[in-house]
């Protein structure tokens, strides 16, 4: 059965952002993600994971605003401030047992320039990161959500997995996106799991809970199981109102309020 983390980056948004690890926990989750916690320190997430218990288990390098290229990890020229936010990201990681890390390749053009820095880029990183016990993701985006992203399929990504070359480097497999960019998401997610180090979901094609619109994700949840696949599945999307509200496409894989584990004991 799949192990869904929250990411509280997008749900649990009607609490301050310290406040959705508890929320999290409430709901019955045992672990989280986000993309960006950079604007919180080390020490005041460490006292929110100490205090539910929860696992942080996925955080992305700070991507920074529209200007700053969403990631830059593929914008030659730029290798000194993207090393930077691997440096911070993994200091982050260390200091609060993250296990995996999301380097964002930023807004550019797929030319040959900036694969040869993505390459190197993400080669580094990795290198950085394997000293640590730390993985690196690299993940595909949509072209509609973010029309200017370096990485736009996983046939690419898979490419720059084998010509980086390090255990330690996978792809992050989110099927919202896989299926706006490629669709056959099941199939797809076959080829590619001897690359794949995360998966997360939303519903297609509008972001919201994985019930509705065009994958069935219960047959995929399946097939994960199917897989073998042990790793952590994000619930990377944007709820259609109140979080809790709309937790029911979980229930069957086991989250719940603690409240009505507690009264069926």
């Amino acid at each position: 059965m799949p192990r869904f983390a929250a990411n509280i980056q997008l749900m649990f948004k009607e609490y301050p952002f310290l406040e959705r690890f508890e929320a999290a926990k409430r709901a019955g989750f045992q672990a989280v993600e986000c993309q960006s916690p950079y604007a919180h320190s080390i020490a005041e997430i460490k006292e929110q994971l100490d205090r539910t218990g929860l696992s942080l288990v996925l955080i992305n390098t700070r991507p920074g605003d529209d200007s700053e290229g969403y990631g830059l990890g593929a914008l030659a020229g730029f290798e000194a401030e993207f090393q930077a936010r691997v440096d911070q990201a993994l200091d982050y990681a260390t200091a609060l047992n993250v296990p995996k890390i999301h380097a964002m390749a930023g807004d550019c053009g797929d030319t040959s320039e900036n694969a040869a820095c993505f390459v190197r880029n993400i080669r580094e990183a990795g290198e950085k990161a394997a000293s640590l016990n730390k993985t690196i993701l690299i993940e595909p985006l949509n072209p509609r959500d973010r029309p200017n992203y370096f990485l736009r399929s996983t046939v690419r990504a898979a490419d720059f997995l084998v010509e980086i070359g390090l255990a330690n480097v996978q792809l992050q497999f989110d099927a919202y996106h896989v299926q706006i960019i490629e669709g056959n998401v099941i199939h797809r997610f076959q080829q590619l799991e001897p690359l794949i180090g995360h998966v997360q979901i939303a519903g297609v094609p509008d972001r919201h809970e994985p019930d509705e619109g065009e994958l069935d994700y219960p047959t995929f949840f399946r097939a994960l199981d199917a897989s073998g696949y042990k790793g952590w599945v994000g619930a990377e999307y944007n709820p259609r109102g109140r979080t809790e509200t709309g937790l029911g496409w979980a229930k069957p894989y086991g989250i719940m309020p603690l409240s009505s584990r507690a009264g069926n004991d």
